[in-house]
């Protein structure tokens, strides 16, 4: 779910741009956030609860906050993610003259099918072979650009400055879906309860190793994208465009370059493969917990978590979404750069809203985070804090 905009785009730009310095806020990111998506895991397992109830048991106020980012998420997450998927596919197929949101439509259409049929669990088995493609493609790009070297860079380079507003605007962007947005954490307790209706439902422990293991990795591969990008691209002022279309082919070569050309369908049908999963997970994600806060802001008698109610609700996000790419038309930077802003400003009142859930009496004090743990996540919520307000204040002052 996570190896999508946040890796493909941020942490590629991010080395390009700035260069080695970006590994500072890429591993603070994911060391920072880490609590906040353990809670998750720990709450859900013990419980048998999605993270979204125990929001309910800390009072109707965390729910509804949790229902207006999630009504946010709806017009800007889908949305970006789609419109960087339609620029891959466009770059892959060589589909010139095609416009990005008529692409994203089809998008909109196919997987939208998808999921309403129940089709699921056969294309993730299938992505999941693809993805692994570009995670070895990544591996051997990486030793091949520390084995050659930096670019080198030209005459009269400038470096960037990082601590402007167009630099701290950035970081924000980066950091806010880095490995991926926070509210995301509700999103892998309600598959969870879904998978345990299935198999066996694993124990804490087990349940914890399978997501240190799935987090280290995500954010390994973050940094192999940012040190592909500075070792290609800074000090060279090349501008990855935020045309989601050229950005695609940009990427592609930058792999290519150095694998060499014979490569090329295999690592942008990896990267499409990458950014499709990570579409349909989302759309599933968003559909799913807006049918769950509907349940528990306006409870009924019968559920509404209904195959019907499920299909209908995929179908608005995707005529909701589609309106909005037509209106930014192939414009990606703006997309991200909004969706990215509200994940960071909202991360650390979600990660509270975590840890007051796995410190609740709803779990047993013997399986609470330990000092550690939660000293982390005071030290998560306090840094993210913070550089929003420094953000506010370059903005106003």
């Amino acid at each position: 779910m996570a190896i999508g905009t946040s890796h493909l785009v941020l942490s590629t730009k991010a080395g390009a741009q700035y260069g080695w310095i970006m590994i500072i806020p890429i591993v603070l990111a994911n060391v920072l956030k880490y609590p906040f998506f353990e809670f998750g895991v720990r709450y859900t397992s013990i419980t048998n609860k999605t993270l979204i109830e125990g929001y309910l048991n800390r009072g109707k106020g965390y729910l509804w906050f949790y229902a207006f980012i999630t009504l946010f998420s709806t017009f800007t997450i889908l949305a970006a993610l789609y419109t960087v998927t339609a620029g891959l596919f466009i770059n892959l197929f060589k589909m010139q003259g095609i416009s990005i949101s008529m692409v994203a439509l089809g998008l909109f259409v196919f997987i939208s099918t998808i999921l309403i049929v129940g089709k699921y669990k056969f294309l993730e088995i299938s992505l999941k072979f693809v993805v692994s493609i570009l995670f070895v493609a990544l591996i051997v790009t990486t030793a091949l650009v520390l084995f050659n070297g930096k670019t080198t860079a030209i005459v009269g380079f400038e470096p960037t400055p990082i601590f402007n507003e167009v630099g701290i605007l950035f970081l924000i962007g980066l950091m806010g879906w880095m490995p991926t947005t926070v509210e995301a954490s509700s999103w892998v307790s309600l598959w969870s309860i879904e998978k345990w209706k299935t198999q066996d439902k694993p124990s804490l422990r087990e349940s914890l190793q399978e997501f240190n293991l799935g987090y280290f990795f995500t954010g390994l591969l973050a940094i192999f994208f940012m040190l592909i990008g500075w070792f290609t691209l800074y000090g060279t002022n090349t501008v990855l465009s935020d045309n989601s279309v050229q950005f695609a082919d940009q990427v592609v070569q930058l792999f290519t370059t150095h694998i060499g050309p014979w490569a090329y369908i295999f690592i942008a049908v990896s990267a499409f493969a990458t950014m499709f999963s990570t579409c349909m997970t989302a759309h599933d994600a968003v559909s799913r917990v807006s049918l769950d806060i509907l349940d528990l802001l306006l409870p009924k008698q019968t559920t509404r978590q209904t195959k019907l109610n499920f299909a209908v609700t995929v179908l608005v996000l995707a005529v909701v979404n589609y309106i909005v790419i037509s209106v930014f038309s192939a414009n990606m930077g703006n997309l991200v750069a909004l969706a990215t802003f509200v994940s960071f400003v909202v991360a650390p009142i979600i990660g509270y809203m975590n840890l007051k859930n796995v410190m609740s009496a709803d779990i047993d004090p013997r399986f609470r985070p330990g000092s550690a743990l939660r000293l982390l996540t005071y030290l998560g919520i306090l840094f993210l804090s913070l550089f929003s307000l420094y953000y506010f204040w370059i903005v106003i002052f």
